[in-house]
């Protein structure tokens, strides 16, 4: 029997495209090219059989942010989230750091005392309404309580650096905001930046930042799990290099971006809405390392060794001009580096006594430039000794992340630049982007609104459309 739906793609958003549409009772089939499921959710051995590491994504918080995700008894099929004793720290060089706790009150504590009133009046109205402000920000735009989300758009249009400076009157606040906001991919001295975050230190105080117990392919295989138990099929280990190969169905939903889309679907594509998808624009891309460890990170702020999530760059300064250099493709020599110490928290990840790290750092799209030195001396730094506790290391230039996952063009992790001109016209201006010209075909990946993350927004959505034309 030929399905209703054909999904391209075994991503959060293409599992939960398929999801959504075997809800509401849809034969459903999803096609992957690669032999496990899960896109940029996926785990391996990379450094030793007995290491799992994640090859793309490692922290969860939109998943419990999630206005579909969250409804879901992943639970049920296998999933265990774990949260760290603290969301995230930011180290210094004067060997002290700032931990955002889940406490609001216990974070504006590690803050200079001119700051702590400044960061509860900014974050605490938002963080007693997280539940309706996830939904109103992974909702449709201004449909879900417009006001609150007017509230917030106030402050998140602005420029991270912007924000910080007139917000916070000490280095260590503006540091600690500009490593959240870096999470953009966009220089902080952009407009909406700022969103970005102050959406994810309130994620951290409402929601936490946890990892998946045995790694990401658990929330991949929780989902597929999930699926399955509604009928749903999956086939791995076959890439659709055509729309014209699918067999038949009445819709077609692509968890590709608009460059990939445009390869499958060849001569179909009107020549128009074509020269607008050629013309979306990728954004940075990221040089990614795995490390299998001794011991734990030695770090000199013992602070940072409750928190789950370490951004690494020193000063508001620091940050902003290597976000800056590497959108402007230039390579930084003291990148910011995004560190995630899994295995501190999850003792499945590694043999006794041994432990996994996890870290990048943003480099222009496509960039061939080793990294490995510039991101280990930026731990070095805030972790003299690193380097004695390595066991092995595993590299991955933007080329080898696209090699990995086609939907990482360039090593971009965000499905395309993520600026203020780009953010609302995923992948292009329209009432309905998800939809493309061609009859019956969608378009639900990252490259759509609500944009990158794993919410599996952009999937559901996307299954919406594809539902009322059903």
């Amino acid at each position: 029997m030929f399905p209703d739906a054909i999904v391209i793609g075994s991503g959060p958003n293409g599992l939960g495209a398929a999801i959504a549409l075997a809800q509401a009772g849809r034969p459903v089939r999803v096609y992957e090219a690669d032999k496990t499921i899960g896109g940029g959710t996926r785990s391996a051995a990379l450094t030793g059989p007995d290491f799992t590491h994640d090859v793309c994504s490692t922290v969860f918080a939109l998943v419990l942010a999630s206005p579909f995700f969250k409804r879901l008894p992943l639970g049920q099929h296998g999933l265990d989230l774990v949260h760290p004793e603290s969301p995230f720290a930011h180290p210094l060089d004067d060997g002290t750091a700032i931990v955002v706790e889940r406490s609001v009150d216990a974070t504006a504590e590690s803050l200079d005392a001119d700051d702590r009133r400044a960061y509860r009046d900014l974050v605490t109205p938002f963080v007693g309404k997280s539940t309706e402000l996830m939904e109103a920000l992974l909702g449709p735009v201004g449909l879900r309580h417009p006001f609150l989300l007017a509230s917030f758009g106030l402050i998140a249009v602005r420029s991270a650096v912007g924000l910080a400076h007139s917000k916070f009157r000490g280095d260590r606040a503006r540091a600690m905001f500009a490593g959240a906001a870096a999470h953009s991919m966009v220089p902080l001295e952009y407009a909406a930046t700022a969103g970005y975050g102050l959406g994810l230190i309130i994620a951290a105080h409402a929601l936490g930042w946890p990892v998946a117990r045995g790694g990401s392919q658990k929330v991949a295989d929780a989902l597929a799990s999930y699926l399955g138990s509604l009928g749903g099929e999956i086939v791995t280990g076959e890439r659709i290099e055509s729309l014209a190969r699918l067999p038949a169905s009445r819709a077609v939903l692509c968890d590709v971006t608009p460059r990939q889309f445009l390869r499958i679907a060849g001569d179909r594509v009107p020549a128009r809405y074509g020269r607008r998808l050629e013309r979306y624009r990728y954004g940075p891309g990221v040089f990614k390392m795995d490390w299998a460890l001794s011991s734990p990170v030695p770090w000199r702020a013992k602070e940072c060794r409750r928190a789950g999530t370490i951004h690494l760059g020193g000063t508001m300064a620091e940050i902003a001009d290597g976000e800056r250099a590497a959108w402007k493709g230039r390579v930084h020599d003291k990148p910011y580096v995004l560190v995630v110490q899994p295995s501190v928290f999850d003792a499945s990840r590694a043999p006794a006594g041994k432990h996994t790290l996890w870290a990048y750092c943003h480099v222009p799209n496509g960039s061939t430039t080793d990294m490995t030195a510039a991101i280990e001396n930026q731990i070095e730094r805030f972790a003299p000794g690193f380097r004695d506790c390595i066991c092995s290391r595993h590299s991955m230039a933007p080329a080898e992340m696209e090699r990995r996952n086609a939907n990482l063009i360039g090593g971009d992790i965000a499905g395309g630049a993520a600026d203020l001109a780009q953010l609302f016209t995923r992948p292009i201006a329209s009432f309905n982007p998800y939809a493309t010209p061609l009859d019956g075909v969608y378009l639900c990946s990252s490259s759509t609104p609500p944009g990158v993350g794993v919410h599996g927004m952009c999937g559901y959505y996307a299954a919406q459309a594809a539902l009322r034309s059903l």
